[in-house]
């Protein structure tokens, strides 16, 4: 893994004033979607998210493959939660702006698909295959701390930060 903090010079994407997040999915079931986080092109964390479902099923079905604008969000509930259980680095929740079909998509914590709702999860634990059973990733928790605050700092530094879903 990069060190999140060290950005200058990490490639794949980084322009001075930019950041660009990549999720690459890689294995998906009628239940969930595992796949790799990746910031500035150093890979940063797995992820999994709900199942791809042709017509949307509210809270079971992920997000479509695009690039989404990435910024901080105050309102709701989930930031209240977020900031009583992050409070040295919480800013507001990572919210993909203008995702069709979909309102509040955050990347947060989770270990499971059913922990989604449409948002993506991140974690440090590998996953299991997704094959035969529901997927599964381990230390949510840690995974977020790391990689949330370099994101935060950068849309608060007014950087123009980018998720990418292929």
């Amino acid at each position: 893994r990069g060190d999140p903090e060290d950005r200058a010079g990490a490639g794949d994407g980084y322009a001075g004033g930019r950041m660009k997040i990549k999720v690459q999915r890689y294995s998906t079931s009628d239940e969930s979607t595992i796949g790799l986080l990746w910031i500035d092109g150093r890979w940063e964390s797995y992820t999994i998210e709900d199942a791809w479902h042709m017509v949307k099923q509210s809270g079971v079905t992920r997000i479509p493959e695009g690039t989404y604008e990435v910024q901080l969000r105050n309102d709701g509930g989930m930031t209240k939660q977020y900031a009583k259980r992050f409070p040295e680095i919480h800013q507001g929740m990572l919210w993909l702006r203008q995702v069709p079909e979909f309102d509040w998509v955050y990347i947060h914590t989770g270990n499971k698909a059913k922990h989604s709702e449409g948002c993506i999860l991140v974690a440090d634990g590998p996953p299991n295959d997704n094959r035969k059973a529901e997927g599964f990733v381990g230390s949510s928790g840690p995974a977020y701390t790391r990689i949330y605050p370099p994101i935060a700092q950068a849309i608060l530094d007014g950087e123009d930060v980018t998720i990418e879903i292929t």
